[in-house]
């Protein structure tokens, strides 16, 4: 349907692509992967219209339609949501007066045994019949049963889309796009700012709905489960392989094997081939085939291994300074826009070294719990923050607030102190951010590439609370795992808000739910909170929502327009909970639930062992009470230690039977 034909394009001499074809055909489900910085977005800008290329061409046929959504929304603020939805039919009234000028042409004209004038005949008749089955549908009522599909409310309808958060606008654009019903759709990193309702909808759409669809992503069970072909851009190259994501994976890797096995033989080859010339070039005997090898040297064709494996990103965080024993304690916590009651009593500890996980729907308040905690806004409740606590934050926004008119190296030296701005070449370099590339000025760095420079700001001292606020958010999925593997190493405690089911598995040992104004605490990863959910997908989350509040009227500014509860989708109507279709478990997910079930397991353990542990304690506290030693607070210690093991019953009661149901269930 699309080709695209011997494409090239160069930035400041080098290229980026290097004389590349392949051709977008009906029905592709294709996931754009590499580097951050490889060109992926640059790719659909190409298809889309948008930027030319240096050499070559994209091929697209008359009437192929192409829908894109880049990463960054560019709605008209002044329009209200639906005025902005109705933009989906301009089309329409464009193919209307199109088929009025070519009316006018027809009674104008006289050579009516022309083929020119036969060839304009059969062109309104096809136009009129596209114009009469496009008009046969009311508009109105598909635009209402899109956005009602989409979570809006009717109420909604007539609001400016500057009233709505980043994930709602990013609906706006997605149901322009349905409506529209594009041939080909071109996603860049549909996944970011969108919340688990908004991945659920899209992936059903693009599998039910979509015809052809580039999409470029990091979110591996998104573009798994949309995806079935895959295009990897490298060293301005492209390999194309007709499998999704996973699959792709297992065979680059064979790939970059074979092409490090012939990379060494030929290294060999050649080193041989130098010893020879080097041995013999001033024997005149051996001048004929000294020659010959110098000929045959140069003729050779060089090896390259992909750049992905010749360059690492190389993430440690600081050791994290001793905090006291609870960084955050938050007591019946709460935070109002006006009436709009976006979580209340909201009560829990996070204790040093715990990695905890914030999830749930947009507007629900997981970026305002972080803000309270960060005290940037007003809440009501008791929120401690604990001894010697020093907060690391990364906001949604980060990246988009450095300065684009500046190089790399500016960007860090302007922020660091001391000692840390004679490494800053050193930081650079371990972010791939080395020699020429910290010369760059910020504007012509990708996504992901922004996002890493906005991380080094969390290195430059040392913190012992990290609050990560979507840190994957443009990162491709190598760096995530190298971001992945950091924070687990980080010996301080951590709160991350993130919707990537991937990124949390394994990093985060309790789930906090943001839901019906309630935050809800489950001990356990994310397998065990999704399990606990009776749900097979993070995305699926918001089916079990009990209820939604009506929207209320935006924040003022002065309790921070930017915030992200300053929208009127905060809270939607309750759609009706449905079942999960039922499938074959892959090895992955299999694997998951057998790493559930061991990990259920140790929780009543563990549990069982702080029971004996209390006890003993208790024990020992009692005996000296018997024997007279009552000086100082042995019997506040006495009442804590009470309460602490009536607790720490709880919490083995909640185990065990989380244990008995879910080795019931993965029993069936």
């Amino acid at each position: 349907m699309i080709s695209v034909q011997n494409l090239s394009v160069e930035f400041s001499a080098k290229s980026l692509f290097d004389n590349i074809s392949y051709v977008i055909n009906r029905r592709d489900r294709i996931a754009l992967v590499g580097k951050n910085g490889a060109g992926k977005s640059t790719m659909l800008k190409i298809i889309a219209g948008l930027q030319r290329p240096t050499s070559g061409q994209v091929a697209v046929p008359q009437d192929t339609t192409i829908g894109y959504l880049p990463q960054q929304m560019k709605l008209t603020d002044t329009r209200t949501v639906i005025e902005e939805v109705r933009e989906a039919f301009s089309h329409v009234d464009k193919m209307g007066q199109r088929l009025d000028r070519m009316n006018a042409e027809l009674a104008e004209r006289t050579d009516y045994e022309s083929a020119e004038y036969q060839r304009l005949i059969d062109d309104i008749a096809d136009l009129s019949e596209r114009l009469a089955m496009e008009q046969s549908e009311n508009a109105e009522a598909e635009m209402e049963k899109t956005l009602v599909g989409l979570g809006f409310l009717r109420s909604d309808f007539n609001r400016l889309t500057s009233e709505f958060s980043g994930g709602w606008r990013m609906r706006i654009e997605l149901a322009k796009l349905l409506l529209r019903r594009p041939d080909v759709l071109l996603l860049d990193e549909p996944t970011n700012h969108l919340d688990i309702e908004s991945i659920q909808w899209l992936e059903q759409f693009l599998s039910t709905k979509a015809n052809a669809v580039v999409l470029v992503s990091h979110d591996r069970a998104f573009i798994d489960n949309v995806t079935n072909r895959t295009i990897e851009i490298s060293c301005g190259k492209i390999y194309d392989y007709s499998v999704n994501y996973s699959k792709f994976v297992e065979l680059r890797k064979e790939r970059v094997e074979q092409q490090m096995r012939a990379y060494l033989n030929q290294q060999k080859e050649i080193a041989d081939t130098e010893a020879f010339i080097e041995r013999f070039r001033y024997k005149a005997t051996k001048a004929v085939q000294v020659q010959s090898r110098m000929k045959q040297l140069a003729k050779i064709e060089r090896i390259e291994v992909d750049e992905v494996d010749n360059s690492r990103l190389n993430l440690r965080f600081p050791p994290a300074p001793r905090s006291g024993d609870y960084p955050v304690i938050a007591d019946n916590v709460g935070k109002a826009y006006g009436d709009h009651q976006v979580f209340d009593h909201a009560t829990f500890t996070i204790k040093r070294g715990e990695k905890v996980a914030f999830v749930g729907k947009n507007g629900e308040g997981k970026s305002t719990l972080v803000k309270c905690i960060m005290n940037e806004i007003p809440f009501t409740g008791d929120l401690k923050i604990g001894h010697n606590v020093k907060i690391g934050y990364f906001a949604q926004n980060q990246a988009q607030l450095l300065d684009e008119e500046i190089t790399v190296f500016d960007t860090i030296d302007r922020v660091a102190v001391g000692d840390i701005r004679t490494k800053i070449r050193d930081i650079l370099g371990a972010f791939m951010f080395g020699g020429e590339a910290s010369d760059k000025k910020v504007k012509v760095l990708s996504g992901g590439e922004k996002t890493r420079l906005a991380m080094i700001r969390l290195l430059l001292e040392p913190v012992n609370l990290l609050i990560l606020d979507e840190p994957t958010n443009h990162l491709d999925m190598a760096t995530k795992d190298i971001l992945k593997q950091a924070i687990k190493d980080f010996t301080g405690t951590v709160i991350v808000v993130s919707h990537d089911r991937e990124f949390l598995d394994g990093l985060v040992e309790k789930v906090y739910e943001f839901g019906s104004g309630k935050v809800r605490e489950c001990l356990g990863g994310i397998y065990e909170f999704l399990e606990k959910k009776k749900l097979d997908s993070l995305r699926e989350l918001e089916r079990n929502n009990t209820s939604r509040q009506s929207p209320a009227a935006p924040p003022s500014k002065k309790e921070g327009k930017g915030s992200e509860l300053s929208k009127v989708g905060d809270s939607r109507q309750e759609k009706p909970a449905t079942e999960p279709p039922q499938r074959k478990l892959t090895y992955a997910e299999q694997r998951e639930r057998d790493k559930m079930l061991k990990r259920s397991a140790k929780k009543v353990e563990e549990a069982e062992a702080e029971i004996s542990r209390i006890e003993a304690e208790m024990a020992a506290t009692e005996a000296r009470i018997a024997a007279g030693e009552v000086e100082g607070d042995i019997f506040d210690r006495h009442a804590k230690l009470n309460r602490d093991l009536e607790n720490a019953m709880s919490l083995w009661e909640i185990a065990s039977q989380d244990h008995e149901e879910l080795s019931a269930r993965l029993a069936r």
